[in-house]
């Protein structure tokens, strides 16, 4: 079941940076590669004025890709925080005696609940995320 879960976010988070790659990321690598073959069109420019050119050219790249990792990581911390509370609830439950089978389904039924509530975090998560993108591209 867990495995289920699993499968079900890495797909949605998969095709969130998928969708963000297409739509921003990628017009963004082109204006960086455009704008740093540019740097090397100066011929009376020395060696670190264009490196500094190109340094410039690709921060609003860097800056986007560091935004989209830190949201990613900030999701996945969420996500594992919740299911590290149903292990913890299903281990208490364990100690207290109860059956196996019941507490196998009660952590299934948790950790449905964990992944159903991120998954609905997700499309908000990519609008606040595609929203920064184009901010960063101006």
């Amino acid at each position: 079941m867990a495995e289920v879960q699993q499968v079900r976010v890495q797909e949605a988070v998969d095709s969130m940076v998928k969708s963000l790659e297409r739509e921003n990321i990628r017009k963004m690598q082109g204006l960086m590669f455009r704008c740093s073959a540019n740097c090397c069109e100066d011929s009376q420019a020395s060696m670190q004025q264009v490196h500094q050119c190109i340094e410039r050219c690709h921060a609003p790249l860097a800056q986007a890709q560091a935004l989209v990792t830190l949201e990613l990581e900030k999701f996945q911390d969420r996500l594992a925080r919740c299911t590290m509370h149903c292990n913890d609830k299903a281990k208490d439950s364990i100690d207290a005696g109860s059956k196996e089978l019941h507490v196998k389904q009660q952590l299934d039924s948790c950790v449905t609940k964990c992944v159903d509530d991120h998954m609905h975090l997700i499309p908000t998560m990519t609008k606040k995320m595609k929203e920064s993108l184009i901010s960063i591209g101006k």
